[in-house]
């Protein structure tokens, strides 16, 4: 079926990116997978690109257009390439509405230039050692000291956390407050006390940059203070659905392409005498893949278009994330295994969209997060 909901300008805007990932991103992506972290240059030149900060002011050096199918060509194309290491759509997606919505003239004069240039990489961190979708976990603490906080603790899996310079951190300023007794506070490179730990071992992803940090009395000043006091939980629920349809949005496109490519691959490759796709085993298997990313497109492109004019809710948001996600999980399982012993070798594409792909019914919200979400909202 025919996507209705680009425009040519949406169109442009992916061939652009598809010339940015062919010449600076894919001839350099098994170093930035040994190496475990994408190169800072390639920051920069996606911000001379114009990929950073879509939705930010033109006055920033942004985009200046807060429509969410630029996102959405983004993170399509990204994960038609099989390149996730690079974190645009975090930094964009997830941190950036915090910064344009958030933060004040003075705090936006200071940050989104480097935001949009590439010169500033950001990271958000909730997730600790003991809370990760529980807000009321959080143990990170900030202390009043009148000109600045005093923040102590310590955060884990936070993407990007090697290469960030600008950390929001979601910390406890009102101890009794339980999840409305948090505030985001924003932690620069150099900060006294700010340290980062081992750049950790993941089984996908390789060249995405997921580290713990750790904060040991971090002056941070007064003025660093992001949105409300103790208004974390509202903020942070605020700017969920948008981070749900980006992961959603990869889910899907992940599962269209493992399709794509399984299906050239059944065609071409031999068993007893006659191609794969010959038998009738791996044409319903086919058949079903295909329905499921066709029904599944219809649905996350309505929601697409929905956010776009900002009228998805967090249930249709976490619908999105949830089913796409799974759909993308099975994908990659099933095709793994009509490639046979091939799907298991690392240089071919299906193996790495296994690893890679796995952590996307995990993180921004499980899919048991997101199934309760829904079932409380027709039951409550």
């Amino acid at each position: 079926m025919k996507r209705q909901i680009f425009t040519e300008d949406h169109e442009a805007f992916r061939r652009t990116v598809r010339t940015f990932l062919a010449k600076e991103v894919e001839p350099h992506y098994a170093r930035w997978e040994q190496d475990g972290v994408v190169s800072r240059e390639v920051w920069r030149a996606a911000g001379r690109q114009g990929l950073l900060g879509p939705a930010v002011p033109e006055e920033y050096g942004g985009g200046g257009e807060a429509d969410f199918r630029y996102a959405a060509v983004l993170a399509e194309e990204f994960t038609r390439a099989g390149a996730p290491g690079l974190a645009i759509g975090l930094h964009n997606d997830i941190v950036g509405p915090y910064l344009t919505s958030l933060a004040t003239d003075e705090q936006k004069r200071r940050w989104l230039p480097g935001f949009c240039s590439g010169e500033i990489i950001t990271a958000l961190a909730m997730t600790e050692p003991g809370a990760g979708s529980d807000l009321q976990g959080i143990r990170t603490a900030a202390e009043d000291k009148g000109d600045h906080w005093l923040l102590n603790g310590s955060k884990t899996f936070i993407s990007n956390g090697i290469l960030a310079d600008l950390v929001v951190v979601a910390a406890r300023t009102t101890p009794e407050g339980g999840a409305h007794g948090l505030s985001l506070l924003v932690v620069e490179r150099g900060m006294d006390g700010f340290a980062r730990g081992r750049n950790l071992d993941k089984i996908g992803q390789k060249a995405q940059d997921t580290a713990e940090l750790f904060f040991t009395d971090v002056r941070v000043p007064k003025e660093n203070l992001l949105g409300e006091l103790n208004g974390a939980f509202v903020h942070l629920m605020t700017n969920l659905a948008q981070e749900r349809m980006a992961i959603a949005v990869a889910g899907i496109a992940a599962a269209e392409h493992l399709l794509e490519i399984t299906t050239a691959y059944v065609k071409e490759r031999t068993a007893f005498g006659r191609p794969l796709g010959k038998l009738q085993h791996v044409r319903f298997e086919i058949a079903e893949l295909a329905t499921e990313c066709a029904v599944t497109r219809a649905f996350l492109d309505r929601c697409i278009e929905d956010h776009a004019k900002g009228e998805l809710d967090a249930v249709h948001a976490s619908m999105a994330k949830w089913w796409a996600t799974e759909l993308q999980k099975r994908a990659a399982d099933r095709c793994l295994q009509l490639h046979g012993g091939y799907g298991y070798m690392n240089e071919y594409p299906v193996a790495k969209a296994f690893t890679d792909g796995r952590i996307q019914t995990i993180y921004g919200g499980t899919t048991e997060i997101m199934k309760e979400i829904i079932g409380r909202s027709l039951l409550s």
